[in-house]
């Protein structure tokens, strides 16, 4: 199963705005998703948010990245853009329970 839009486009952009590679901005990225209890593959952009946020900048910081909060905030900024995973993956159980309703009537 492939990882969400949101975990690829943060990726690619630690990858582009710091020093970085592919596996270590991945790594990263799944490190501190592992510590929030997120799935990369399942992870919607609000979930990125608050990741980005709350857990990202210190990750960021142990691995020599420069003005963490400049990098953080620009990319919760960007997410606006980012559509969520369109597997469903990331619903809300208020969506799920929704859904299932739906299903037995």
């Amino acid at each position: 199963m492939a990882d969400s839009p949101a975990f690829d486009w943060v990726c690619r952009e630690l990858e582009r705005r710091t020093p970085l590679d592919r596996l270590e901005a991945r790594g990263t990225v799944r490190i501190s998703l592992k510590q929030a209890g997120l799935d990369a593959r399942h992870l919607t952009p609000d979930q990125m948010k608050v990741v980005l946020e709350k857990v990202l900048p210190k990750e960021l910081g142990a691995c020599g990245v420069d003005d963490v909060d400049s990098v953080c905030h620009a990319l919760s900024r960007e997410m606006l853009g980012i559509e969520a995973d369109p597997g469903g993956g990331g619903e809300t159980p208020e969506a799920v329970f929704r859904r299932l309703a739906g299903a037995a009537g």
